[in-house]
């Protein structure tokens, strides 16, 4: 349900330090900050794959798909992408900075989204 993935490439000196998260295959990319106690998610892509990487932060993730529920905390640093169909939700334990890739935007041409409510009985907005 949730793959931790590798950065391309890291770099760091007395300068300051590049992360490369990416160089291909990702068509959408978003910078999301969130306050810590609150609760998004409550939903799933059928089509997208959607990747996350943690700058900074700590949330704690529910993941459902048809035969099974996994939690898993992410925080700092932490890289990942959930794959189509994965009801995912999340409940952010502190301020949280991160940066969302999607390999198919969900905004599509005809103006529909591929994002489906989740609808089961954890509630987030």
């Amino acid at each position: 349900m949730i793959e931790f993935m590798k950065l391309d490439f890291e770099f760091d000196d007395d300068r300051g330090a590049l992360k490369q998260l990416c160089h291909n295959g990702w068509k959408q990319v978003n910078v999301s900050k969130t306050i810590a106690g609150v609760e998004r998610g409550g939903h799933f892509h059928k089509n997208s794959n959607e990747a996350f990487y943690i700058i900074t932060g700590e949330i704690d993730i529910t993941l459902k798909d048809k035969e099974k529920t996994q939690n898993i905390i992410v925080k700092d640093n932490d890289f990942f992408v959930i794959k189509p169909n994965v009801k995912h939700y999340f409940k952010f334990l502190k301020d949280t900075l991160m940066v969302i890739m999607y390999d198919i935007p969900i905004e599509k041409d005809d103006g529909t989204k591929d994002i489906f409510p989740a609808n089961d009985e954890v509630q987030n907005a």
